[in-house]
């Protein structure tokens, strides 16, 4: 293995499992500026202790390793074709190494690469400058937030902010209207990188640029820096919260950048990045190829106080609202005693569920007998050895993507609980109250915490899906998760929107001459 090769393996592994400093004392704040016994509140503290468990464990922060995205800055004759291929190379090894999930999917046929090679992963962007450095920076950015990007052509309408033109008040109302429509489908609270103006693939390059940024940094442009202040001062308004449960921060940072465009088009594009702000980058001698320099500060020297998270997840959890344990299989009965606000303490076997097995399961009877039963909408990162499947990371996957199989399979097959983030919708939650059944949200990103609960691997089928859609059946204990959607009717994500979208149409008046 050569040396450049080492450093990008070094990278990926400090990216996938260690916050940086910057992130970590933005965390810190938001974690502050929320009382603690509050769903919010729990849930940042647990986020804080997932994100320690994460460094000790060397294991991914989130399980959702997402698509590995790389900007290189190389010296003039640097060979870019084989450090594109030991960039590969490197990818490879950290997925075999439980480091990253196996992300790489062909588009036509799902079948999973296994390695996270394959056309188009990673993405990898190289650039010459006129230094003797190699600058090397990547980016771990989740489907789940990647899924809440959006792009905006001015002049257009905003449902609670009425006409965005081609201004400054315009953009700043598709930036409100951007984290409004995130909800906490994308590991709220976030950060956001905007790009103002380019076409429709470059605005978009150019907001994910922003992301790079260092999180407590001044915009060089003054028109952008106050833009960025008031989003992040009035964003925190919006009441959305920590995994859209409500609360004062929704909105961890702002970055924006801008380039030119052509006249007949005005494209505000904006990035959303989940709470698990994975990036890093190192400096290299462009000789040697050894790490001369972290370019962010490591988050080591910068814990999160796990004890004290612990402690106020604790508090949390008995001061606010009831706590109820149980043990599946779960009766109807069971699940119908539950509201909103409950937090279930959840022991037994509970069942993995994405995407593909969801389109199965509407067409196909289920490997197991599923009534009563607990499906997990998680994609985890596993790693095999002589004694079996052991489970790295297993945190929670949108949920909303389901939405048209939830309420079907649940009844199909007697499901009583479905685990998730983000929420469902309309459908789920007629459901729910029909068959009697529940939604428990959570808490996104949190991998390591949840993947400490789960004490056994009994078993798993379709694996031919891939390991992140395969079916784990998965023995735990200790499982802590908050009932959002409930079988009276009741749906916390509706109610959070409805006043989020209500607080949005304050901001409707020009700000910006």
């Amino acid at each position: 293995m050569s040396i450049f090769e080492e450093s990008m393996y070094r990278l990926i592994v400090e990216t996938s499992t260690n916050l940086p400093a910057d992130v970590r004392r933005t965390i810190a704040a938001a974690r502050e500026a929320e009382d603690s016994a509050t769903r919010a509140g729990l849930s940042l503290s647990t986020i804080a202790q997932n994100i320690e468990m994460a460094e000790c464990n060397v294991s991914p922060i989130c399980q959702d390793t997402g698509m590995p995205t790389f900007v290189v800055h190389t010296p003039v004759g640097a060979n870019q074709i084989v450090m594109k291929r030991e960039i590969q190379n490197a990818v490879a090894r950290a997925t075999k190494d439980g480091k990253l999930r196996t992300n790489s999917v062909d588009s036509l046929t799902g079948a999973n690469t296994g390695d996270n090679l394959g056309p188009g992963t990673p993405v990898i962007h190289f650039e010459q400058w006129e230094k003797d450095e190699i600058d090397a920076r990547l980016i771990l950015k989740g489907g789940g937030c990647e899924n809440k990007n959006i792009q905006y052509s001015l002049p257009c309408e905003l449902e609670g902010l009425g006409k965005a033109g081609r201004d400054l008040d315009g953009i700043r109302k598709c930036i409100l209207h951007a984290v409004y429509q995130a909800q906490g489908q994308g590991c709220s609270a976030g950060f956001i990188g905007v790009g103002i103006g380019g076409d429709r693939t470059t605005g978009y390059e150019l907001a994910k640029q922003q992301l790079f940024r260092h999180v407590e940094d001044t915009n060089p442009i003054p028109d952008l820096a106050k833009l960025e202040e008031y989003v992040l001062e009035k964003a925190n308004q919006l009441g959305i919260g920590t995994m859209g449960f409500g609360g004062n921060v929704t909105l961890l940072g702002c970055k924006v950048g801008v380039m030119n465009r052509l006249p007949a088009s005005f494209f505000v594009s904006v990035a959303y990045n989940c709470w698990a702000y994975r990036r890093q980058g190192v400096l290299l001698d462009g000789a040697s190829h050894e790490i001369k320099e972290w370019i962010y500060e490591s988050g080591t020297n910068h814990p999160m106080n796990a004890q004290a998270a612990g402690e106020s997840a604790s508090a949390a959890a008995g001061g606010e609202r009831r706590e109820v344990v149980l043990t599946a299989p779960l009766t109807e009965e069971q699940v119908r005693s539950l509201k909103v606000g409950d937090v279930v303490i959840l022991n037994g076997e509970m069942h993995t569920g994405r995407d593909a097995l969801h389109k199965h399961l509407m067409d196909h009877d289920a490997p197991i007998d599923l009534d009563g039963g607990v499906i997990y909408h998680c994609g985890p990162v596993m790693l095999k050895d002589d004694a079996g499947w052991h489970v790295k990371a297993a945190g929670p996957t949108t949920s909303i993507r389901e939405e048209p199989y939830q309420g079907d399979i649940m009844k199909k097959f007697g499901i009583r609980a479905v685990i998730g983030k983000g929420g469902m919708g309309p459908k789920t939650l007629a459901a729910l109250q029909e068959h009697g059944a529940v939604y428990l949200n959570a808490v996104g990103g949190a991998a390591q915490y949840y993947a400490e609960c789960i004490k056994n691997v009994n078993g798993v089928d379709f694996m031919e899906f891939g390991i992140p859609e395969a079916m784990w059946h998965l023995q735990v204990e200790g499982f802590a998760a908050i009932v959002t959607m409930d079988a009276h009717g009741n749906s916390l994500h509706a109610d959070v929107d409805k006043d989020s979208k209500a607080k949005l149409a304050q901001f409707k008046d020009p700000v910006f001459a």
